[in-house]
């Protein structure tokens, strides 16, 4: 590809930038909106404890077995390059197209969606302004990250920080003051589980996701080959860890029929019931923070997909796609093409079944990229900076969660399944129009 720019990024990304991408990109609305939905749908206290504890097992043994392929391919683009490199250019192209055209855009989505719901209640706002809130801030991370990549990386590590006070706070409060029985509740008002704990450990995943993003950043860390498989290994296990012990403080703290009652309120009720109504606020503005270092986090890794498939002439306007600043060496065009896909989708789309659609669509790829575990030990016999432990059984469980996670969705949601796939499918006639454009250029 003559044609195409020769500036790069920069590898400046160190162990504090790449573990607080991990653990700010996973730790953002999740966990404190879906109390209510994994609730209900496993239908007791204890199988909802359960379903964040299945949920992160299955997250961790992807995680490793991600570690093991992404040590052998440090480049940036993360599963679009892991597809690529393993099954070829045109299922490599869909786990890319997928990712910038459905996935990416649609988590930004679906977290700021559920986000401008806090920040509706923080400053007494009707509904009708969520949508321009969750707009707003998108377009605000989204220009921060227009300049170079250590900006974005300073902002995780200080929203990474700042995220742990409420978590620390709703722990602590919960634990040592709930009256509750955090184990052994059952939603009484819900008389059929709605979905099962299929459904529960489903919507937990969403809470974890966003743990493979750090891979879109190989190409910019120091040393890959070590520092990815640490960071995603060490950050899954914290959230992991953090997350459980957030859900038996929140169940001691609030009877389960009040949660089922509150829903996606559950949290801001418990932040100012737990603090009054100053610390409630506090307590929402640190929850409102620890979002913010979400969406930063995924602002920083998605338009990284863009940049390195528009670098190979995948998309149309690759040419521009694959733009960075000379100084900066940001992917700004990249960069505003996510930001203006996840605003048309904040307008169509319920953050809450928003969520469970991206996970389903990811976890196809993450499948093929699991199986690519035992290829790439054919290959590379004794070759390998990282080996996943207890291999082949991590990676069998991360092949069976990962089915599980399909069938779940499948049976739970057919028509919006059949949408997003629809969607990733469209994106074959553009990945061979584009191929037919490039040999008439040639």
């Amino acid at each position: 590809m003559n044609n195409q720019p020769t500036e790069e990024l920069k590898r400046s990304l160190g162990f504090w930038s790449a573990i607080s991408i991990v653990v700010g990109t996973i730790i953002g609305s999740g966990i404190f909106f879906k109390q209510g939905s994994v609730l209900d749908s496993a239908g007791s206290s204890t199988l909802a404890i359960a379903a964040w504890v299945f949920g992160g097992i299955i997250t961790l043994t992807g995680g490793l077995t991600i570690a093991e392929i992404g040590a052998q391919m440090p480049y940036t683009g993360g599963l679009y390059v892991y597809i690529e490199n393993l099954y070829g250019r045109i299922l490599g192209f869909l786990a890319g197209w997928m990712q910038i055209i459905v996935y990416g855009p649609a988590i930004i989505a679906s977290v700021a969606g559920f986000m401008s719901i806090l920040m509706a209640n923080f400053f007494g706002l009707g509904t009708a302004w969520r949508i321009p809130l969750a707009v707003i801030t998108v377009l605000a991370i989204g220009v921060m990250n227009l300049f170079e990549n250590k900006v974005g990386a300073i902002f995780a590590i200080i929203t990474t920080t700042g995220k742990m006070i409420p978590i620390a706070a709703i722990i602590i409060f919960g634990l040592l003051f709930g009256n509750q029985h955090a184990f052994g509740q059952t939603v009484t008002e819900v008389q059929h589980a709605t979905g099962g704990f299929g459904v529960a450990v489903l919507a937990t995943l969403f809470g974890y996701d966003g743990w493979i993003l750090i891979a879109n950043l190989g190409g910019e860390m120091k040393n890959p080959q070590k520092l990815l498989p640490r960071a995603i290994i060490l950050g899954i296990t914290a959230v992991l860890i953090i997350y459980t012990l957030i859900t038996i403080g929140i169940l001691k703290f609030l009877p389960a029929n009040l949660i089922h009652r509150l829903g996606e309120n559950a949290t801001a009720y418990l932040a100012t019931k737990a603090f009054g109504a100053i610390g409630g606020k506090l307590l929402s503005a640190g929850i409102i923070i620890s979002m913010m270092g979400t969406l930063n986090g995924k602002m920083i890794t998605f338009p990284r997909i863009v940049y390195a498939m528009a670098r190979r002439g995948d998309l149309p306007f690759s040419r521009f796609l694959s733009f960075v600043t000379p100084k900066g060496k940001s992917p700004v065009i990249a960069t505003l093409f996510i930001v203006a896909l996840a605003t048309v989708m904040m307008f169509f789309f319920d953050p809450d079944h928003l969520s469970d659609l991206c996970v389903f669509t990811v976890y196809c790829f993450y499948l093929l990229a699991f199986f690519g575990i035992f290829i790439l030990r054919k290959k590379n016999k004794g070759n390998r900076p990282f080996s996943t432990p207890l291999y082949p059984l991590v990676p069998i469980i991360a092949i069976a969660g990962g089915i599980f996670v399909l069938v779940s969705e499948l049976f739970n949601d057919p028509a919006g399944v059949l949408l997003f796939i629809g969607i990733v499918i469209v994106g074959l006639p553009i990945f061979y129009a584009v191929k037919r454009m490039d040999a008439k250029r040639m």
